[in-house]
């Protein structure tokens, strides 16, 4: 760790001797199935931009005819001007009130709040409605079914009508700063084949779901997909950031296309490798997964209670990522810091739980308690 703190390399250029045991020992070692290579960046909002460019890269390789094909001197010469062929007219497909970051690109696929997005020009790239379900879920299956079928309809629609083709979709498991929005495996399954229907790429956005929160390392682990995504992006539980790949065809074709000085930091490497050893040690994805459980029964029966307070409750099955609609959110919100409870919102109306993963049950009923004192004054 002193070395990498010290030394630090840029790593396009320099890598340390150890770099490539650092990434096998830690962020390779728990790589999402299927995929078993990583490029390392600075941030969430990093690793989606640079898995968009992957993208991009990929389909104009797959359209001239494979990584063996040159650029043209048109497309060299008019990239310079941002014009096509060199700066080609495609895009990346999103959801509405999705959140992918704030960097350029990243800036035209989030969709959660319109501050993120004032007096910054942007992208002229599609974005699809994702599902709004209705709970309890067992309560509303046809209804959600349909919610579901009408998002991919709307889905395939975008990427055969769209005037800038999609060459990937980019899709967070749980929409986290959109209002802790949920979809079901068959939902993520369906869209899995779409993309490979349309011969795209699907990008999962692990960065807020990713590591254990849901009780599975990865979330995308809940669809049980027999095709893994293309790419998985993650960052913040890990306190690295960066995307994993399978496909070959999505390395670059030519030095300095996926670039920058220092594309990661091996300190910050290091610790995640340190975090996936603790995780490791004391179970802590099985321990979330168990305490989220005993969490979620806790405040199903609070909102039985209190059904005017709590509603829409979700995240059954999804570890602590727990969340509600409250008709006063924001009053709640303060309340909750009165008694003891640093809670915060996502999206209109949603309280949203984000507990680390040492979080325990003891702890749980600390905050049942508090939630049960706000509504009973």
């Amino acid at each position: 760790m002193t070395s990498a703190l010290i030394n630090r390399p840029a790593l396009g250029n320099f890598p340390s001797s150890d770099w490539a045991s650092i990434l096998r020992t830690g962020i390779l070692s728990v790589a999402p199935k299927g995929l078993n290579q990583v490029f390392t960046g600075m941030s969430g909002s990093d690793a989606n931009e640079t898995a968009y460019k992957a993208a991009f890269m990929w389909k104009r390789q797959q359209q001239r005819g494979g990584h063996h094909v040159d650029f043209t001197p048109e497309e060299i010469s008019s990239s310079m001007i941002n014009q096509s062929p060199g700066a080609p007219q495609l895009s990346i497909l999103s959801f509405k009130t999705g959140f992918h970051g704030r960097l350029f690109g990243s800036l035209s696929t989030t969709r959660s709040k319109p501050i993120h997005k004032l007096d910054i020009p942007a992208f002229n790239w599609p974005q699809a409605t994702f599902p709004l379900l209705k709970y309890p879920l067992e309560e509303h299956l046809q209804e959600n079914r349909k919610a579901e079928e009408e998002s991919l309809a709307e889905v395939e629609h975008l990427i055969t009508t769209h005037p800038l083709p999609p060459c990937a979709v980019v899709i967070e498991p749980i929409q986290s700063e959109g209002g802790d929005n949920h979809a079901s495996p068959a939902f993520f399954r369906a869209l899995r084949a779409l993309t490979r229907k349309h011969d795209i790429l699907l990008i999962v956005d692990e960065v807020q779901t990713g590591v254990g929160a849901t009780g599975k390392f990865w979330a995308h682990d809940h669809w049980n997909l027999t095709d893994p995504p293309d790419m998985v992006t993650f960052s913040k539980k890990a306190q690295t950031a960066g995307y994993y790949f399978g496909n070959n065809d999505l390395r670059p074709n030519k030095p300095y296309r996926q670039f920058n000085t220092w594309m990661g930091d091996p300190a910050r490497a290091i610790l995640f490798r340190a975090i996936i050893q603790e995780i490791q040690k004391h179970d802590l994805v099985n321990h979330t997964a168990n305490v989220g459980e005993y969490l979620y029964s806790g405040l199903e029966e609070i909102s039985k209670r209190y059904p005017g307070e709590i509603q829409n409750l979700r995240g059954k099955g999804q570890g602590t990522f727990i969340a509600w609609d409250s008709p006063r959110r924001d009053e709640f919100l303060k309340l909750a810091k009165g008694v003891g409870i640093n809670i915060g919102g996502s999206g209109e109306r949603a309280v949203r739980l984000r507990p680390m993963l040492i979080f325990q049950r003891h702890h749980a009923d600390i905050l049942l308690e508090g939630v049960e004192k706000i509504f009973k004054t």
